[in-house]
C-alpha cells in the first residue's frame, strides 16, 4: 500500500498563490508516477498535472499550462504543486494520486490505484 496525505490547501484571493504538498508512506515513492487531480461537487475528478517516476516528465492540463508546476522530492517521499495566478475557477478539492505505471504518466483517474483524502482549495474573486 502506498499511504498518501495531502496538506497546503486554504483560501487564497484570486491572482494568489498556493504551494500543495503529498506526503507519502508505506512503499518504495519513486517507483510510481504522481498526479494531482481536482473535483468540485456534480463534476467528475480532473486531472491537473502529473509526474513520471523519475520526475524528467510532466504533464499538465490546458487549463493550468503556465499556472502550475508540480515537481517531486524523492528522498522526502513528497510531491508538490506549486499554484500561481490563482483564478475562481480553480476552486476545488485537490487529490494527489499515485500510479504503478511504468513509461509515462496516466491522465484518467482510472489510472491510479492509490489517492490522497484531499485538501479544499478556495480562490476568491
Amino acid at each position: 500500500q502506498l499511504q498518501l496525505v495531502e496538506s497546503g490547501g486554504g483560501l487564497v484571493q484570486a491572482g494568489g498563490s498556493l504551494r500543495l504538498s503529498c506526503s507519502a508512506s508505506g512503499r518504495t515513492f519513486s517507483r510510481y508516477a504522481l498526479a494531482w487531480f481536482r473535483q468540485v461537487p456534480g463534476k467528475e475528478r480532473e486531472f491537473a498535472a502529473g509526474i513520471s517516476w523519475s520526475g524528467g516528465s510532466t504533464y499538465y492540463a490546458d487549463s493550468v499550462k503556465g499556472r502550475f508546476t508540480i515537481s517531486r522530492d524523492n528522498a522526502k517521499s513528497t510531491v508538490y504543486l506549486q499554484m500561481n495566478s490563482l483564478k475562481p475557477e480553480d476552486t476545488a478539492v485537490y487529490y494527489c494520486a499515485g500510479s504503478g505505471i511504468i513509461v509515462g504518466v496516466p491522465t484518467s483517474a482510472a489510472g491510479y490505484g492509490y489517492w490522497g483524502q484531499g485538501t479544499q482549495v478556495t480562490v476568491s474573486s
